[in-house]
C-alpha cells in the first residue's frame, strides 16, 4: 500500500481516549498532580515561574537571532534589560511610596495630635464631634460615637505612633530569615530561566517532532502568544486604570473634596495599577488605601472617594475589560476565581500572581491538544463490527433407504 505521507490540516490525526481511562485514569492523574503540588510546591513554583519569564522572553531572544547574534548573546542582552527593566521599576516606585507614604503618615500623625491652640481640639476630635452633632440634628442621639473615638484618638498620641513604628520594625528585623529565603529563591528562578531560555531550541524541536503542528503554530508560540496577550493586556489594564484612580484623586483634592488627595494622586495611582493584576480582587483593594486616607482627613471626602472607585469599577468592567482583556485569558470568570484561589493556597501572594499566566498559557496548550484529542463518548451503543458470513447451498435431502429383507 502506498504511503498517504504526513497529516494534514484537514486530515488531522486524532487520539481517542477510552471511556475506561477517563473513570479512572484521569482522576487519578488530577489527583496525583495536586498531590505532587501540595508535596513539592515549592520546587514546582520555581520552576513554573522560571517557564512563564522564559517562554515570555524568548519571542525577543528569537528576534535578536535574526539580526545573525549567537542565541547564548541573544539571552544575555534579553536578560539584562529586562532586569535592568524590573529594577528601574522597583526603584521608582519604592521612591514614590516611601517619600509620600512618610509625607502621608505625618499629615496622619498631625491630624490625630496636634491640638488647635484655641479650642484645644486636634483635628481629628473636631470632626468627631461634627459628625456627633450631625447624629443628633437628625434623631440619632443613641448612636454615639464621640466617647469612643475620642478615646482612640487620645490613644495614637505621638509616643504611641512611633511604638508602632518601633514594632514595624522589629517585625521587619525578624522576617530577615524569609527576605534571604526570598532572594535565594529570586535567584534560582533566574538560574533555571536562563538555562530554559538556551535550551529553549532543542526544547522546541523535541515538541515538534512529537507533536507536529499540522498548518497551525507549534505548541511553544502558541504559549508565548498566550502569554504575551496577557502581559501586554494587564500592562494596558493597569495603566488605564491606574491613571483613572490617579488623575481621580489628584481632582478630588484640586476641589478641595478631600483635602491633600492631589499630593498623594501618584501614590494611589501606582497602588491601584499594581493591585489591578488580580482580578476580581484588586480593583476592592485599590481602594482601601485612599478610603482610609479620606477618613483620618475628612470622614465625608471618604464618600467622594468610594464613589470615585465605584464610578472607575463601572468603567473597567462595562468598557475596559471586555476590549483589553477578552482575548487575553478567554477563560470563564469560575475558573479564574479558582485558579486565584488555588494559586494563594499554594504559595500565598506570590502564587495568586503566577496564576493567572499560567492559565493562560494552559488554555493555549489545551487548545493544542483539543485538535488532537479526543474523548470517547458515553451513551453510544458500541459500533457494529460488520462479520463476512459465507452461506452455504443448500443440499438435497437423500430419502432414507429400505432396509432390505432376508431374502433380498
Amino acid at each position: 500500500m502506498a504511503d498517504d505521507g504526513p497529516p494534514t490540516p484537514e486530515r488531522a490525526a486524532t487520539i481517542t481516549i477510552p471511556r475506561w481511562i477517563q473513570l479512572v485514569g484521569l482522576p487519578v492523574l488530577a489527583l496525583l498532580a495536586w498531590t505532587l503540588a501540595s508535596t513539592l510546591g515549592h520546587a514546582l513554583f520555581l520552576f513554573l515561574t522560571a517557564s512563564v519569564i522564559a517562554f515570555t522572553l524568548n519571542p525577543l531572544v528569537r528576534d535578536l537571532q535574526r539580526l545573525r547574534l549567537p542565541r547564548g548573546l541573544a539571552v544575555a542582552i534579553v536578560y539584562l534589560l529586562f532586569v535592568a527593566a524590573v529594577v528601574v521599576a522597583l526603584l521608582l516606585v519604592a521612591t514614590v511610596v516611601v517619600d509620600q507614604g512618610r509625607t502621608a503618615a505625618d499629615r496622619i500623625d498631625a491630624y490625630v495630635t496636634e491640638e488647635d491652640g484655641r479650642t484645644g481640639l486636634t483635628p481629628a476630635e473636631r470632626d468627631v464631634d461634627r459628625l456627633q452633632a450631625w447624629l443628633d440634628d437628625h434623631g440619632l442621639e443613641s448612636v454615639q460615637i464621640r466617647k469612643q473615638a475620642n478615646e482612640w484618638i487620645d490613644s495614637l498620641s505621638a509616643g504611641e505612633l512611633s511604638g508602632y513604628a518601633s514594632d514595624a520594625f522589629t517585625f521587619a528585623r525578624g522576617a530577615a530569615v524569609e527576605v534571604v529565603f526570598f532572594l535565594f529563591s529570586l535567584v534560582l528562578i533566574v538560574v533555571i530561566s536562563i538555562y530554559m531560555l538556551l535550551d529553549m531550541q532543542r526544547l522546541e524541536r523535541s515538541i515538534d517532532g512529537r507533536f507536529p503542528p499540522h498548518g497551525g503554530l507549534p505548541l511553544a508560540q502558541r504559549v508565548e502568544r498566550a502569554l504575551w496577550g496577557y502581559v501586554k493586556g494587564q500592562v494596558i489594564l493597569s495603566t488605564v486604570i491606574g491613571t483613572s484612580a490617579g488623575v481621580g484623586m489628584w481632582i478630588l483634592g484640586v476641589t478641595g473634596l478631600v483635602d491633600g488627595a492631589d499630593e498623594y494622586a501618584l501614590l494611589f495611582g501606582l497602588w491601584t495599577a499594581f493591585v489591578e493584576v488580580i482580578p476580581y480582587i484588586g480593583p476592592w483593594l485599590s481602594a482601601v488605601p485612599a478610603i482610609l486616607y479620606a477618613l483620618f482627613v475628612d470622614p465625608v471626602g471618604a464618600l467622594w472617594v468610594a464613589a470615585l472607585f465605584v464610578f472607575i469599577y463601572q468603567v473597567e468592567g462595562h468598557v475596559v475589560v471586555p476590549n483589553v482583556m477578552a482575548n487575553a485569558l478567554r477563560l470563564h470568570p469560575l475558573l479564574v476565581i479558582f485558579g486565584l484561589l488555588a494559586g494563594g493556597e499554594l504559595y500565598g501572594i506570590a502564587g495568586v500572581l503566577v496564576a493567572l499566566p499560567t492559565m493562560a498559557a494552559l488554555r493555549a496548550i489545551w487548545e493544542f491538544f483539543s485538535e488532537r484529542v479526543e474523548l470517547e463518548r458515553w451513551g453510544e451503543a458500541a459500533p457494529e463490527v460488520p462479520v463476512d458470513v459465507e452461506l452455504q447451498p443448500p443440499q438435497e435431502v437423500q430419502p432414507p433407504r429400505a432396509a432390505a429383507g432376508p431374502g433380498g
